[in-house]
């Protein structure tokens, strides 16, 4: 290979071109013949045994060409992007412009390349760190939670309460006709969970079990059902069985029961340790993304739309695998939600863009403090991957592109860079202004 041209075009694109000797594309052709001989069909030769020269003689001498020239574009491309020291961000647009055994080939590459960038300042940033301590109210309010989760059941002997848990048969009636859809059996209903329209579960509240009543409600207008939309209906119900949840005593048992801990005081401070320790994680989240919000907005860079497209791309592919982990198709979620695959790839578009601008500050930041990886952050990053998809870190060495892992540790070396040479005041949550949410 032999680059001939390396030239910006349009903003953000860059033209390549170069050669292939004649001596390897004449070996390319032949290779390409003799695999794909067997498709010729010549008069007096069986398939597949037509020599090259007839072939040629009556498809035409360059009926090899292109397959040929396909053969060899990836490694000279390699070679040729390597040589023009430039970065694709896309794939490239190719074409032939002059193929010959003589002479050998010409090819030309159109691709866009990742752009030049030009950032601020992005050295002693001021941002604040609010920090949320953790309130007893919210203590309490999770070992209520634990409490709820390891309560037990009891029959209720007199009226249903809001909060139980309810056993109902019931049908309803649309002006006297039973309507389909409407009719369950050993239904088991928590009242006040808002799990039927409006009004229904208030009506059972006040009644026993063995109880027989009717239920007088009014479907909502936006009802997905719009044959019932606004309609008013009769529900004939049964109350079964009536049941309320009885909670534990918040003592030291409770806390030996459902913790590692003797006492219901150690077990509070575990929780609230770990809340703050979370509080506290978010709080620095927030601050590093304020930072980093600065360091964009100086950002100049005349970024390709591919760029933000490839980054769609990924994180649609991410929200279907999702999705598939829970068996739906990324094709049934758009009809379900009424999107099209337009609408929902622009619903990424803002969050797309603004990455990919992150990505190319960080890696300018990289570049001018001349942040790398070391071989210790490769091996502790090879080794945290091994070990959250137990695997052998040799094989995870294998299938990852290495160099592109470095990359993502210098940026978030980056990362920690802006942080520490920020000027960071710590306040309060409650200081924080509503429009930082």
């Amino acid at each position: 290979m032999s680059l001939l041209k390396n030239e910006k075009t349009e903003a953000g694109r860059v033209e390549l071109q170069f050669t292939l000797g004649a001596e390897e594309f004449s070996a390319a052709v032949n290779s390409t013949y003799k695999k794909e001989a067997k498709n010729f069909n010549v008069p007096g030769f069986r398939k597949g045994k037509a020599p090259r020269h007839l072939i040629e003689k009556m498809y035409g001498e360059e009926i090899f060409y292109t397959d040929a020239v396909n053969e060899l574009f990836p490694k000279a491309y390699e070679e040729a992007v390597k040589e023009a020291g430039i970065e694709p961000v896309d794939r490239p647009d190719a074409e032939i412009v002059s193929a010959d055994l003589t002479d050998g080939v010409v090819l030309k590459a159109l691709v866009y390349v990742k752009p030049e960038v030009k950032i601020g300042e992005y050295k002693g940033l001021n941002a604040v760190k609010y920090v949320n301590a953790v309130e007893d109210a919210e203590i309490d309010a999770e070992i209520g939670r634990i409490a709820d989760r390891n309560s037990r059941l009891v029959t209720r002997e007199g009226a249903a309460e809001n909060g139980d848990v309810t056993n109902i048969d019931f049908e309803g009636f649309l002006d006297g006709t039973a309507f389909e859809g409407g009719k369950g059996e050993d239904f088991d209903l928590t009242l006040g969970s808002g799990q039927f329209i409006p009004g229904f579960e208030e009506q059972i509240v006040g009644h026993k079990a063995g109880d027989e009543f009717d239920v007088n409600v009014t479907f909502p207008e936006e009802y997905q059902a719009k044959e019932l939309a606004g309609k008013e209906a009769v529900f004939k119900c049964k109350l079964n069985e009536v049941k309320y949840k009885e909670l534990p005593a918040l003592d030291d048992e409770f806390a030996k029961d459902v913790s590692e801990y003797d006492t219901l005081q150690e077990f509070k401070d575990s929780i609230r340790k770990g809340m703050q320790e979370n509080n506290d994680k978010r709080a620095e989240m927030d601050m590093e993304n304020a930072l980093v919000e600065q360091v964009i907005a100086s950002l100049e860079a005349e970024i390709p739309a591919c760029m933000i497209e490839s980054r769609i791309d990924e994180m649609v592919n991410d929200f279907s695998y999702r999705l598939q982990q829970q068996g739906l198709k990324l094709e049934m979620y758009l009809q379900y939600s009424n999107n099209t695959m337009e609408k929902f790839r622009d619903g990424f578009r803002e969050q797309a863009e603004k990455q990919v601008k992150i990505r190319l500050a960080l890696e300018k930041i990289a570049e001018l403090e001349k942040i790398e990886a070391s071989e210790e952050d490769v091996d502790k990053e090879v080794q945290r991957i091994a070990e959250a998809y137990k695997m052998e870190a040799d094989k995870v060495r294998d299938m990852l592109p290495m160099d592109e892992v470095k990359k993502d540790l210098a940026v978030n070396k980056a990362i920690d860079f802006v942080r520490e040479a920020a000027v960071v005041e710590e306040k309060p949550a409650s200081e924080k202004p509503a429009d930082a949410e």
